[in-house]
């Protein structure tokens, strides 16, 4: 065994198994080769069957993984960075989803990235999160926070201030808090600013503002962000990755951190930001 090579991996996979089952069983035969054990909890075993035969049990494992291999999108990949926020579990995504800006390879690689996966082959960024104030198991987002407007629901009217100064106030449909990983996400689909990964600081854009004047703005990392739903109002959605953890109460605020070494994610030498704009989202300017 190669001195870099995996002891132990995690397999998360996403929730359509009729895309994936053949690149679990592939994962597993990968892993066997190279003297990696492969675990999976027990909703990937009962979603796959058969093809995790020869993939052990989650809750055997005593000591944190070595890796944790993804087979999805960017959603699974971002859940995956969640459950092992600032553990140091490299999260390695083979991208069996629509975009995959968070993957190391695509599932036309699937071969050589099991192989470079289970064998160390890659470098490792860390990745900054937003926390927030809201008593759940785990109260960070790689990617965004969002305050959403219930479905069918009346417009909100959300303000937020930043060193106790109030930037804006605005009815709309929500607010994004984005790190420069989800920039390219949530915040993208608001016309907020792409910001690369390495700047320090994070993005707050309005979805859907009902004035001409809202803007996304650029915030410094150590400026806390308030966000405070209206009263007379009606309930705020709150979402982490995409993710519904709770709501904005009616005259209730909610506060946002930036936080560094949150995530740890595996990509190939080589790659950079720039390169995967360029082939996710086409060229910025033809």
């Amino acid at each position: 065994m190669s001195p870099d090579a995996v002891k132990t991996a995690v397999l998360v996979t996403h929730r359509q198994p009729d895309t994936s089952s053949e690149a679990v069983a592939a994962a597993a035969k990968a892993a066997e080769r190279v003297g990696c054990r492969l675990v999976a909890a027990d909703d990937e075993h009962e979603r796959h069957g058969d093809a995790t035969a020869d993939i052990g049990r989650l809750d055997e494992l005593s000591e944190p993984p070595g890796l944790c291999l993804v087979l999805g999108g960017d959603g699974s990949i971002l859940h995956a960075l969640r459950r092992y926020a600032r553990s140091g579990v490299p999260v390695f995504g083979v991208n069996f989803g629509t975009i995959g800006f968070l993957a190391a390879v695509e599932r036309e690689e699937l071969e050589s990235g099991l192989e470079r996966a289970f064998c160390g082959d890659f470098e490792v960024m860390t990745m900054p999160g937003l926390e927030i104030n809201l008593e759940v198991e785990r109260p960070v987002g790689l990617n965004d926070v969002a305050f959403v407007r219930r479905p069918h629901g009346r417009v909100a009217e959300l303000s937020y201030r930043l060193a106790d100064e109030e930037i804006g106030h605005v009815r709309c449909d929500g607010l994004v808090a984005a790190t420069p990983a989800g920039s390219t996400g949530y915040n993208l689909a608001n016309a907020g600013p792409i910001l690369a990964w390495g700047v320090e600081g994070y993005v707050v854009s309005f979805i859907a503002p009902h004035t001409l004047t809202a803007r996304a703005l650029v915030v410094a990392p150590d400026d806390v962000l308030y966000v405070g739903n209206a009263r007379g109002r009606e309930p705020v959605e709150v979402e982490l990755d995409g993710e519904h953890v709770g709501e904005l109460q009616p005259g209730g605020e909610i506060e946002v951190r930036f936080s560094h070494g949150v995530g740890t994610l595996a990509q190939l030498q080589g790659s950079s930001f720039y390169q995967r704009i360029s082939e996710k989202f086409g060229r910025l300017a033809r």
